[in-house]
């Protein structure tokens, strides 16, 4: 507990035995984030059933009702009166965001196309996190952006009268850069593109479709091109949010690392933008059976039944990385308890999450006994076959999936 001095919250964990039974985690975080955000601005009203009710779509909710959207629990279900493009009501307050970049950057999007000012702020966390990706592809859109930190929050967000479509070729790959130029697309004047070289997580567009937005997706020279034509009018839709793969990937490294375990995860979301987790557990060896496949309001769903054995080393590509960014640190656990050396390569972008996720697993497991490097953006982990002894004190920068990692 804490104490009066306010000090750290100290988890302890040990080693347990086989784990058995049935696990329904919480809803894709997302998604849920998608749901709110896209009912709140479609004509009619929106029933979303699974959302997640952590913090970080709370503070979406928030802001969105300080824009004029009524959001409310009935029976377990959350209900979202939507207002259209045009309904969203300048706020007189600041939009915090907490510590959840996804609301902040998507929120820009979607905000900063409207003809009015938000201003936006976050934790200490989240202010130190960079908006630039996000800030230069609306610029051309015509939306301006002023802050005393430099492309960091806090920020002031001024949309223009009309907002432009433009041709947008992603630097990098990043789902909610997509999302935000996307989201700001809805009222662009004409249609706006958005260019990808390597595939992210495509939430936003399914959820964009099934909202009724007018967009489509076609490839070209290897690249695809995803086009929004804005002005569409969305109409409210019944949304069942499918299981996190990202929560779902800690009971299932740990079903995979006791032998005896056997472990089924229901209603999980299985967008194969999504799913490098499962199939990096695959290729070390777990045991994971994909039961009873079906779609769900656009996305692909499924139970999983996770059983324990024996892991080994892998390599993994860094074009891997975009659909599994958020599992790393979970899976550098599993490549430390398996056998043989585990390469994952290309991950820079865990370096700007909510900590450098890169430095800290690497600090962590050398401090409970692992053999681990860190080569440029590369991580590789000797495993011994065997649990690495513990008994240390991990540094978490209060980044939840260090935490639960470790």
């Amino acid at each position: 507990m804490k104490n009066a001095k306010k000090q750290p919250l100290i988890l302890k964990s040990g080693r347990c035995g086989a784990l058995r039974g049935e696990v329904s985690v919480s809803g894709d975080k997302s998604i849920s984030h998608r749901a709110v955000m896209l009912g709140s601005i479609a004509h009619g009203e929106t029933l979303i059933s699974g959302l997640l009710e952590g913090e970080d779509v709370l503070s979406t909710m928030a802001a969105l009702r300080a824009l004029g959207v009524e959001i409310a629990k009935e029976e377990g279900v959350w209900k979202v009166q939507g207002v259209g493009l045009d309904g969203l009501k300048e706020s007189r307050a600041v939009l915090d965001m907490g510590n959840s970049g996804t609301s902040a950057r998507l929120l820009m999007g979607l905000l900063g196309a409207r003809p009015f000012t938000s201003h936006f702020t976050g934790d200490a966390s989240l202010c130190r996190r960079p908006m630039g990706r996000v800030i230069t592809p609306l610029m051309q859109m015509g939306v301006e952006f002023s802050s005393t930190e430099g492309n960091r929050l806090p920020l002031e967000v001024k949309g223009p009268a009309q907002a432009k479509a433009i041709d947008y070729a992603l630097p990098v790959a990043s789902a909610q850069v997509k999302s935000a130029v996307l989201f700001g697309g809805l009222s662009a004047q004409g249609t706006t593109r958005v260019i990808e070289r390597i595939p992210t997580r495509d939430h936003s567009e399914r959820m964009l479709c099934h909202f009724g937005a007018d967009l489509h997706i076609q490839q070209e020279d290897g690249a695809e091109i995803i086009s929004i034509r804005g002005g569409t009018a969305l109409t409210g839709q019944k949304i069942d949010v499918p299981a996190d793969i990202s929560s779902a990937a800690f009971p299932m490294v740990a079903a995979c690392l006791h032998e005896g375990s056997e472990v089924r995860l229901n209603h999980v979301g299985m967008n194969e933008r999504r799913v490098g987790i499962v199939q990096s557990l695959i290729d070390m060896g777990a045991s994971i059976e994909i039961i009873n496949p079906r779609d769900v309001c656009g996305e692909p769903v499924a139970d999983l039944v996770v059983r324990g054995g024996k892991l080994k080393g892998v390599t993994i590509p860094a074009s891997r990385a975009p659909s599994m960014i958020d599992e790393y640190p979970v899976l550098a656990v599993a490549a430390a308890c398996g056998e043989g050396t585990s390469r994952f390569l290309g991950l820079s972008e865990l370096r700007v999450k909510e900590s450098d996720r890169l430095t800290l697993m690497a600090q962590g497991l050398r401090a409970v006994g692992a053999s681990v490097e860190v080569r440029g953006d590369d991580l590789i982990i000797h495993g011994t076959g065997m649990p690495p002894r513990g008994g240390a004190l991990i540094k978490t920068a209060l980044d939840h999936r260090i935490a639960m990692s470790f």
